[in-house]
């Protein structure tokens, strides 16, 4: 018996650094929990804001028509308004949105990481601020969006990568609607 009970501490004296450990994304980095990004329980019409404020008399401009032709809006702060179709399901680091359900979408981002979303944002009405950029995303940070947050992409590069038009906000305002 006072083996057994040896042994049972020497195993939990051993786990337990592991288990202490913060989660880990697939990169090993440590994933960021604040209130932030806690999800939030709101009433139809209530709002929440993240990041800057929205400034007044910025171009609004649809997703659709920037995604288009993303260079005439790249590195011009403009506005978009529509509906977040997914988001980061681990952080809230990113989101989706669309003009409209079933419209082609946008991922945002929040510079590197300056705020995050409510991690049940998907579904949520957004208003942003920011801009339209246009880089290529290696292999390993597209597998870590696809596994880790779910993210989709339509295109891959035969190497793996993915050459994605995308949106930095500064600031959003998000709406629940129903």
């Amino acid at each position: 018996m006072y083996r057994f009970g040896f042994i049972l501490a020497a195993f939990i004296l051993l786990c337990a650094p592991a288990l202490a450990q913060d989660e880990l994304n697939s990169k090993g980095e440590p994933v960021h929990r604040s209130q932030q990004n806690a999800p939030v329980d709101l009433k139809k019409g209530e709002k929440i804001t993240r990041g800057a404020e929205l400034a007044n008399n910025v171009k609004r401009v649809k997703v659709e028509k920037a995604l288009s032709n993303p260079t005439e809006y790249a590195d011009k702060t403009v506005e978009v308004e529509g509906i977040i179709v997914r988001s980061c399901k681990t952080e809230g680091c990113w989101m989706e949105m669309a003009d409209k359900e079933g419209g082609r979408s946008v991922r945002v981002t929040f510079g590197d990481h300056a705020f995050f979303i409510p991690l049940n944002a998907a579904g949520m009405k957004v208003k942003a601020q920011g801009v339209f950029k246009t880089k290529i995303l290696p292999k390993d940070k597209v597998d870590h969006l696809i596994n880790d947050d779910g993210a989709v992409f339509e295109n891959r590069n035969p190497d793996g990568s993915v050459t994605e038009v995308s949106f930095d906000a500064t600031g959003v305002v998000l709406t629940k609607t129903e």
